[in-house]
């Protein structure tokens, strides 16, 4: 393969924006997805988010677009919460997960690299202090 360096922040809801990315949840979709994004020779250089909606910093090689990219990694990551929580009705872990349709992504220079992934791994911090930058938590054009 062709050298490459390509950045990108990426952000996706969960439906409806419920709070569905909870503790119990979060390491093992976090540690998924890094895994499945080096499976397909993708890197994550920081992933983090809050209850409804995450956030990604990658490089995704030039051979794999970023609508297969995203849609592979939704789509998997749906199905193995899925397949992992089936609890009491009770519960907020009884709701389906799934992820609401569409995506935001943002190409960054090497020089916004350190930036970017210092405000993903920061989330939870940016939305209790008010502090998330509305251009950067779009994730379709109707917001």
């Amino acid at each position: 393969m062709a050298f490459w360096r390509i950045y990108y922040h990426l952000v996706w809801a969960t439906k409806e924006r419920q709070p569905l990315i909870t503790p119990d949840r979060e390491t093992e979709l976090y540690n998924y997805i890094i895994h499945k994004s080096d499976n397909l020779n993708c890197i994550i250089h920081a992933i983090g988010g809050i209850e409804d909606h995450i956030h990604l910093i990658a490089s995704i090689p030039p051979s794999l677009s970023i609508a297969e990219f995203v849609k592979n990694i939704k789509g998997s990551s749906a199905h193995l919460l899925n397949k992992n929580y089936r609890l009491s009705e009770n519960s907020i872990n009884s709701i389906s997960f799934s992820w609401q349709r569409g995506y935001g992504v943002l190409s960054l220079g090497s020089k916004q690299l350190e930036q970017a992934v210092s405000y993903a791994k920061n989330q939870k911090n940016h939305h209790s202090l008010g502090t998330a930058m509305t251009s950067l938590e779009k994730y379709d054009d109707e917001e």
